[in-house]
């Protein structure tokens, strides 16, 4: 049943029933339920615990009612068996002990077999399939390679991702050979989740938007064009980023047959830049979820509104749910997505 849902009609820019949506980090920790798991793990003791990983996984679909589950991992997962020391510390958020900072630094990274490191995703991955039973399709991801390049550069988060724009423009070709490893591991670590059963992927390159639209094209364009059109062409690639206002065309060039678009951009105007050849995903601010429910409506008719209706459209936040966000908040937006585009 899952293989002709109303998410997966949409990314083939196919006629649906009502509008899909589904929301980044739906299995997050503004969930009581999610909590109350985190308390038995730490968080890189969840992703690596099949069996919890696909209850946080699932949670959210009865919960809220969306039209797709994500996986539960973390984009940095891939980072850890080459060997950068990945750590994930309490109020801290991740960091990497072993940070790339000079050219001969990627020449130390090893070569890895991704199906046994990273083993316990795909073992996820099919328990979550099983527990789905069909009701809606499972959304396999991973960290685009310049999000994954940033952290192993800068070592962890960055205002202004100084010391990977410095590598990226001193050591040009050091840069290259990390982004064609770290395309090699993405599209390894990606096509073992769809033979394990996802059925769509979304690559997150959250922090690209940070980058100048000429130093895209000439440093990450290549390598994104190499990745897509080494994925598996049974599913469909959403290809998501924040901040990319001004890079939307070049992303859409890249490859995808969804672009996902953030809050920054109208989805009218972002649909049209990216081209009506393409499926578009978004694109309300999260904040509005801290809204009462008649302006979250109202967002979310307004959103529905620029759509106009074009094949190809499924509803998100333009990034995550936030922290404390009300879960009756999330579930409005989904009723009300359902409701206002035909499905009542």
């Amino acid at each position: 049943m899952s293989d002709d849902a109303p998410f997966l009609r949409a990314c083939r820019r196919q006629p649906v029933p009502h509008t899909p949506i589904w929301v980044m980090r739906q299995a997050g920790r503004y969930l009581p339920e999610y909590r109350a798991v985190r308390e038995r793990f730490s968080f890189l003791e969840l992703c690596k615990t099949p069996e919890a990983a696909c209850e946080v996984t699932v949670q959210p679909i009865d919960r809220l009612g969306v039209d797709a589950a994500i996986l539960f991992a973390d984009i940095l997962l891939v980072l850890e068996p080459l060997q950068l020391g990945l750590v994930f510390s309490p109020g801290d958020g991740p960091s990497l002990e072993n940070p790339i900072r000079r050219p001969e630094d990627v020449g130390r990274m090893p070569r890895i077999d991704v199906g046994d490191a990273l083993a316990y995703v795909f073992e996820t991955v099919g328990l979550v399939r099983s527990a789905l039973a069909g009701r809606v399709p499972l959304i396999g991801f991973a960290g685009a390679p310049f999000t994954l390049a940033a952290y192993a550069i800068e070592g962890g988060g960055s205002r202004n991702y100084l010391a990977t724009k410095r590598f990226l423009l001193e050591y040009p070709d050091a840069w290259n050979d990390l982004m064609a490893r770290l395309v090699d591991v993405t599209v390894e670590y990606l096509t073992h989740q769809v033979r394990a059963g996802a059925q769509a992927l979304q690559l997150f390159d959250s922090w690209v938007g940070h980058l100048a639209p000429d130093d895209y094209r000439s440093a990450v364009l290549p390598h994104m064009k190499t990745l897509f059109s080494r994925l598996p062409p049974t599913v469909p690639v959403i290809h998501f980023g924040t901040g990319t206002a001004g890079i939307i065309e070049a992303m859409a060039e890249a490859g995808g047959d969804v672009v996902g678009l953030d809050w920054r951009i109208t989805l009218s105007e972002g649909w049209r830049r990216v081209g009506y050849d393409r499926a578009v995903q978004g694109n309300l601010d999260p904040t509005i979820l801290f809204a009462p429910f008649p302006i979250i409506r109202s967002k979310v008719r307004a959103l529905l509104e620029e759509a106009a209706g074009r094949p190809g459209h499924i509803a998100n936040l333009g990034h995550g749910v936030l922290p404390g966000t009300p879960v009756d908040g999330v579930r409005c937006l989904v009723d009300a997505v359902h409701e206002f585009s035909g499905d009542t």
